[in-house]
Order: structure tokens, then sequence, then C-alpha cells
């Protein structure tokens, strides 16, 4: 039955087996080809399309269209600007520091100079040791690198006197070296291309000795004496070249360049007594009775008092008060001066004639607050001078405007005005002014601007006139005479030497318990041909010893060992 069942299902032609056995059915299901299918093995081939042929060249011709393009934007259109940079990266720039210039005295004595510094790209800042210079010479700073050692700022960095004043000057030209290295940082070759010009030289007017001998006197009184501080300026009254410059107490310029000492410098910022403050041109202070010359040059000059009329003084000026009768306000003098006219009130320092001329009393009329603002400002108070260092002050001048924009709700009263006339009310001033100021008097009305350079033609196109007088100079001048000869200014009655001089005691704060000494002239009388301003600030009012005495050994000592000026 099996045999008639195969030969229904497969029939095939004669002479051709058709049938399959059951045997060989059993066998092709679990006898399976022993292909290796992660070789592909037992699938069927198909040949690549072209399709396919043509996607990959056209993506390998995009490649290579980019590689053509960016190989002709570098070698061709960016090819100078690589080329450079290739240059550099084997081509090292090193910045040649030029040397400033040296600053001298007078003299010729170095000031301020360079040293040879192997460990580094610059020349040292030196300075000379001598006291007082600081605030003349200034400091610099150094460079400052990165910290690879990539100097960022190609010059020092002048910070104070003249070394800031005069810094295009001292500053010079840097140069610039090459070096060449290879790929491992060798140095090949060095080459300069542009060598460093030295910075200017400068020769100021300034004398170190007696700038030194200045600062001592200062610093000694102050000590001794329990002043704050102190300043002085001795100018040349025909060409405003400043002798000596000095103010207590002052930095050191080394310590602040060499900027290593980090405890002392810190110290120095912080320190109370403010030695970074250059008292000469930028301390304002009350200046007292060394404005009376100028007050009575207005009265000259304005013809309300002839210098002969004798004023009376008692010891006060007493100004009767419509509100309060009993109570009238009392202005005083500091001593009773009897009968004096203008010379001797300039020699005695009277505060009684000077309120009369300046605010009127009884039959005497007063030049009032106006002319007074007018007058002094003649002479350069209120405005800065114009010297070649940084940070002079301009100072004030009282007046009606600035008292109503100061304080509003008080307007000016009479009292005002008698206290300007001794300059005691509203004035602020520095020794520079008051120096340039004594010059024009001391040379006929000629205000000079002050300079620390030698020979500085620019000095004489900076001049300005005091359009007053010459007898009204003469007279004010002849007072400050007798001040010295026979009046309050005796301590400068120095043998050998004839010497004009005003003081003046400002009384500070409330109590006044404090006052600023003062002592302003010129040398020699005759024949005038320096001016000088001495100011020692915030003393006790009981001392004696104060700004005259200052002057006083600066000029004992100059006569023996300067005497080239004194004569």
């Amino acid at each position: 039955m099996l045999r008639n069942f195969k030969r229904k299902i497969f029939k095939g032609s004669p002479g051709v087996r058709t049938e399959i056995d059951p045997d060989e059915i059993f066998l092709d299901s679990k006898n399976l080809p022993n292909f290796n299918t992660d070789q592909f093995e037992g699938r069927l081939e198909r040949p690549i399309s072209r399709t396919t042929f043509r996607f990959l060249a056209s993506v390998f011709l995009l490649i290579g269209l980019i590689f053509i393009g960016r190989l002709w934007y570098l070698q061709v259109n960016r090819g100078d600007s690589f080329e450079k940079r290739s240059e550099n990266n084997r081509l090292k720039h090193t910045i040649i520091f030029a040397d400033r210039g040296i600053i001298y005295d007078r003299n010729k004595k170095e000031l301020a100079w360079n040293e040879l510094n192997l460990n580094n790209a610059f020349a040292f800042r030196k300075y000379a040791s001598s006291s007082g210079i600081s605030h003349v010479v200034g400091y610099v700073r150094y460079p400052s690198k990165d910290k690879s050692g990539f100097y960022y700022e190609e010059s020092f960095v002048p910070k104070d006197g003249v070394e800031l004043a005069y810094d295009k000057e001292l500053i010079g030209k840097n140069g610039l070296k090459i070096t060449e290295t290879d790929a491992l940082g060798h140095i090949q070759s060095e080459s300069v291309i542009a060598p460093p010009e030295d910075g200017k030289n400068l020769v100021l007017s300034i004398d170190s000795r007696v700038e030194e001998k200045l600062y001592e006197s200062l610093r000694s009184t102050a000590l001794d004496r329990g002043f704050t501080g102190g300043a002085g300026v001795i100018m040349d009254v025909h060409n405003g070249e400043i002798l000596a410059l000095a103010s207590y107490p002052e930095y050191s310029p080394s310590l602040m360049t060499e900027g290593t000492d980090t405890v002392k410098i810190k110290q120095a910022l912080g320190d109370k007594s403010k030695p970074f403050l250059n008292r000469a041109i930028s301390g304002l202070y009350i200046p007292g009775s060394i404005m009376k010359p100028y007050i009575a040059m207005g009265a000259l000059s304005e013809g309300s008092i002839d210098p002969m009329k004798q004023i009376l003084s008692t010891g006060s000026l007493t100004i009767p008060n419509p509100y309060s009768p009993k109570n009238p306000t009392i202005f005083k003098d500091w001593k009773a001066h009897g009968w004096v006219d203008m010379r001797h009130a300039l020699a005695v320092s009277s505060n009684v004639y000077f309120f009369t001329i300046g605010g009127g009393f009884g039959d005497q009329r007063g030049i009032g607050i106006s002319n007074i603002q007018k007058y002094v400002q003649m002479f350069g108070f209120g405005t800065t001078t114009g010297i070649d260092l940084w940070g002079e002050a301009g100072g004030v001048v009282p007046s009606p405007e600035w008292k109503a924009k100061n304080f509003p709700n008080d307007p000016w009263r009479i009292g005002d005005t008698y206290n300007s006339s001794i300059g005691q009310y509203g004035f602020q001033v520095t020794p520079l002014q008051a120096v340039r100021a004594v010059s024009a008097m001391a040379n006929g009305g000629t205000l000079l601007t002050p300079t620390l350079l030698l020979d500085n033609p620019q000095s004489s196109k900076q001049i300005k006139t005091v359009p007053l007088k010459p007898e009204n100079f003469q007279i004010v001048r002849e007072g400050m005479r007798l001040s010295v000869t026979g009046g309050i200014a005796q301590g400068l009655l120095v043998p050998g030497m004839n010497i004009a001089a005003k003081t003046g005691t400002a009384e500070l704060g409330v109590t006044k318990k404090t006052v600023n000494s003062w002592v302003t002239g010129f040398f020699p009388y005759e024949n005038p041909r320096y001016a000088f301003a001495v100011l020692m600030e915030k003393g006790s009012r009981s001392n004696t010893i104060g700004a005259t005495y200052v002057m006083r050994s600066l000029l004992d000592w100059m006569t023996i060992y300067t005497p080239e000026y004194t004569k």
C-alpha cells in the first residue's frame, strides 16, 4: 500500500527515479548544510549596482574638492600670514628697555640714576639718600610681567615728583631684539633690530645741600616742638627757579620703587602723619598775618589811608551790638601796640590796624571784602601757581559768595571782613602760593611761574604783572624790613644778611589751642634774589619756637656752607 502511495504522488519520466524515500525526508529535516553564516556562506551573491558605484564616486569627488579648496585657502589665500605666524613661532621678540634719564641737582649731583641689573630686563632705578628730595624727585614702579615672564607693561610707571611731571622726557624709547630658536627651544641666533634710546637727562634748579638742610630743620623743629608737619620753599624772585622745596614728613623713594618690602610699604601708606602729602604744594592752611602785606597793598592802591596815618591799638577793637548793647563784639589784638602807622603796623603785626583798614572803624574807611578778594587774588592766592609738579592745590579766598555756598544759612558779617583782613577767616593757601606772592612783593610786581628745572625756557613765558604802583610796593617792603630790624621777625636778624619778612600765627579750631606758624620774606633786602616761605603745621599755641626758627637755622647754615646764595 505504501508503494502505491509513492506511485501516486511521484511521477516522472521513464527510467528516472522520481520517488523520495521516507528516510530521505527525515534526513533533510535535521541534517542542515554546514554554512558559516557570519562569512555570508549559503547566501546568494549579487553584483554591485551601477547606482552604488555612482554614489561612492560622487562622495569621493566631493571630499577631494574640499581638500583641494582648503589647500588653496591655506597655501594661496592665507599663505603669507601663516608663513609669518610660523616664522614667529621660532622668532622671539624681546623688549630692550631704555634707561630713564638721570636727574641732577643744579650742581650736577645725581638725585636719580640707573644701575645695571643682571637678573632682569631693565636697569634698577636708584635715588640719592639725601633727606627732603622725595617730593621733588618722586619715584617709579617697575614694569609688570605675567607668570610666564612676559612684560605686559613696556615702560616704568611714574608715580610722583619730577619722575611723573617729566616722564615724557625721562622715559626714552625702548628697543627690540629678535631671538631665533629651533623646534626644541634652543637659541640659534640673536639680533637687535631697534636699539633703545635712553631718556633725556634733567638738571633741576634744586640745590640738594640746601634742600637737605631745610628738611632737617623742619624735621627737628616738628619733633622737638610738637608740630604735626612742616614745609618750606625758597624761590628765585627773577625767574621762578626753586632752590629748595621740602615737606616733612616724607616717604622713601627707594622703598616705593623697589616694592619688595610690603610690610614697610603698607606702614607708609597707612601712616597718619601723611608722608605722601607734599605739604609745600598740596597742603592748604590758614595763613594768618602773612596776608597783611597784601591787605596793605589794597588799602594803598584804593587810597583809603595815608601810610603815615596812625591808628591806636589798645589791644582790641570793640563793635557795638545793636541787638544787645550790653554784649558788644570784641576783636582782639595779640597785644596793645599803641599808635602805629602802616610800616610799623606791618612790623609789629597789629591786628587792630588791619581790622580798621580792612573793614573800617570810626572815621576810617575800610576797603571791604570785595577789594580784599581782588588784591590778594592779584598776588596769586586762590589759584594754582603752575609749578611743574603733579597735585598742586588751588586754595580758597573768602568772599560773600563763597560763604553763601558753604554756609547758606549764615550771611556775611562785618566780623568776617575783620577776620579776613588778618588772614584768619576763610583763607586756605599753600606754602608755594605764599612764596610766589612774597616774591612778587620783592621784585616789584612780577608774578612768576615756579619751576624745578634749571634754565627752563618756559618760565619766562608764563609770568604775570601785578599792576600796582612801585611806591606802594616800597612802603610794604619797608614795613617788612622793619619787622626784622625792630619788630616781630627779629629772629631773622642774621649777621651779614639784610632780610625782610612777615610772620604769621594762624589760630586753629574753636578752642584755638593749636596754631600754624608761618614766616615769609626775601633777601637781600636792597637787591632781592630769593624769596622764602616756611610753615609749621598745627603746633601748641603756647610754643614760641616755629617757622622763624626753622628759617633762621637754615640761613645761619647757608652763610657758612652756601654763601653764594646769601651775598
